[in-house]
C-alpha cells in the first residue's frame, strides 16, 4: 500500500481511496482499471498497418490503409461504427485464381468420372459422354448450356448435407492443373492479410461470389475466416423432403440465384440488409456490386484487383473470356477507384504451399489485352502445366 497527500476526489477512477485526509493506492484494483482503459483504448483505435506485410508501398495500399484508419479511428471525422463497417469480396480472381477456368467447373468434371459407373445413360448425353472420353473442350463448346447440364448432373439429387461433404474431400485433395498445388493453396496471401487487417479493424466481411454457395461455405471459414453465413453465392433450388423419417434438403436442377453481375448488389441487400462501405472484385461480374457499394453516404473504398504477373500467376483483363475485366476498368478509372497492380503491389501472390507438395510454376501468359488472354488457353491449346483435356476459357457462365 502506497500513502499520498493528494485531494482523493483527484484520483478515486484509479484506485486512489482517501483515508483520514490522505490517500491510499490499492495496487490491484488500480492497476486493474488502469489496464482496463488501456485494453479499451488499444480497441478503439485502429490496427497498424504493418499487418500488410505482401503489400509493397504503393498507391493502392497507401488508400486502403489511409480509409481503414478514417473510418476505424474515433473522433476522426469519417468514423463509421462498428456495426456499419461491412467489406464485400468477390471470390475467383480476388480472393483465389480462377485461372485456367473457375474451381466449381472443375469440380464438377472430377464428379462426372467419379459418379459415370452409377449412371450409364448418360452416355446417351453428347456433353457428357465427351467428358468421360477426355474432349473437354467439346463437352464445354455449348457454353452456359452445356456448363449448366454438368451442374445439374452432378449436384441435383443431393442432400445439402451430402453435397458439402463431397466439397470437402475434393477440396482437401484435387490439385490445380497448372500449378499442382491444392486449389487452397492458390488464395492470394495479401488478401488474406487484407481479411485479418479488416476484421481486426471491426469489419465484417463477407464474400459474394458468382460461384454457388454450397460449393463455397464448406470451407471458407478455414481458408479465409469468413464463417458460412457470410457467404453469398449463386444457387440451385432445394426442397424439403423427409426420407426415411428424417428431414432433409436436397438440391434439384432448376437455378435459383445467379450472383453475378447486377446479381450481386441485389443479393447483398437481400442478405446483408446493409450497404457496404467497402468492395473488393476483379472483374466486371463485379461492376454493380462496386457501384451499389459507391453510390451510398459517406466514405467508400471501392477496389479492383488487376491481374497483371504474367510470371508469377496469370495476366488477364479486356480479351479473357474467365473475369473480363473491360468496362469495370473504364468505370474504375473514370471514377477514381482503386487499382491494385498484381504485379507492382504485391511482394508475394499465394498461400506458402505444404512443403511435400511439388511445385511447379504457373503457365506463362501473354501480356493483357493481347488477343489471347494470358493463362487462358484456346480450345487449341490447354495451359501450359495442365493436363490435355483441361477445361478452356469458354464455359463458365458468370464473371465472377
Amino acid at each position: 500500500m502506497i500513502i499520498a497527500t493528494t485531494k482523493a476526489s483527484m484520483f478515486s477512477a484509479t484506485g486512489l481511496t482517501g483515508v483520514t485526509g490522505t490517500l491510499r493506492w490499492d495496487r490491484r484494483e488500480g492497476a486493474a482499471r488502469i489496464l482496463a482503459a488501456v485494453l479499451a483504448l488499444s480497441f478503439a483505435l485502429p490496427v497498424c498497418a504493418a499487418a500488410l506485410p505482401s503489400w509493397r508501398a504503393s498507391p493502392s495500399r497507401a488508400a486502403i490503409v489511409e480509409f481503414v484508419e478514417r473510418v476505424a479511428r474515433p473522433g476522426s471525422p469519417d468514423f463509421v461504427a462498428q456495426e456499419e463497417r461491412v467489406a464485400v469480396f468477390d471470390n475467383d480472381g480476388t480472393l483465389w485464381a480462377e485461372q485456367p477456368a473457375y474451381a466449381q467447373l472443375f469440380f464438377a468434371i472430377d464428379r462426372v468420372k467419379a459418379m459415370a459407373p452409377e449412371h450409364p445413360e448418360w452416355a446417351e448425353n453428347e456433353t457428357l459422354r465427351a467428358i468421360l472420353s477426355g474432349d473437354i473442350s467439346a463437352a464445354l463448346a455449348g457454353g452456359e448450356r452445356a456448363f449448366m447440364e454438368i451442374i445439374a448432373a452432378t449436384h441435383a439429387g443431393l442432400t445439402t448435407e451430402e453435397f458439402a461433404e463431397s466439397v470437402r474431400a475434393w477440396i482437401a485433395a484435387a490439385r490445380h492443373p497448372a500449378t499442382g498445388r491444392r486449389y487452397t493453396e492458390m488464395v492470394y496471401q495479401p488478401m488474406l492479410e487484407l481479411l485479418g487487417y479488416l476484421r481486426d479493424n471491426g469489419f465484417a466481411s463477407y464474400i459474394v461470389s458468382g460461384g454457388g454457395v454450397e460449393f463455397l461455405r464448406p470451407w471458407t471459414e478455414a481458408t479465409y475466416g469468413i464463417p458460412p453465413e457470410r457467404v453469398i453465392g449463386s444457387s440451385l433450388r432445394t426442397k424439403f423432403e423427409l426420407r426415411d423419417g428424417t428431414p432433409v434438403l436436397v438440391k434439384t436442377p432448376e437455378v435459383g440465384s445467379v450472383d453475378d453481375g447486377p446479381g450481386k448488389a441485389v443479393n447483398i441487400d437481400l442478405h446483408i440488409g446493409r450497404r457496404p462501405i467497402a468492395a473488393f472484385g476483379n472483374s466486371d461480374g463485379d461492376l454493380q456490386m462496386l457501384q451499389w457499394t459507391a453510390a451510398g453516404e459517406g466514405p467508400r473504398l471501392c477496389v479492383l484487383i488487376h491481374h497483371t504477373d504474367a510470371e508469377r500467376e496469370w495476366a488477364y483483363d479486356r480479351a479473357s473470356k474467365v473475369g473480363k475485366l473491360d468496362v469495370a476498368l473504364d468505370e474504375a478509372e473514370r471514377r477514381g477507384w482503386t487499382l491494385v497492380d498484381m504485379k507492382r503491389d504485391w511482394s508475394v501472390i499465394f498461400v506458402e504451399a505444404t512443403a511435400a507438395l511439388e511445385r511447379r510454376p504457373p503457365s506463362r501468359a501473354a501480356a493483357p489485352s493481347g488477343d489471347r488472354a494470358a493463362g487462358v488457353p484456346t480450345r487449341r491449346e490447354p495451359a501450359s502445366g495442365a493436363p490435355e483435356g483441361s477445361p478452356t476459357a469458354d464455359p463458365a457462365p458468370t464473371q465472377d
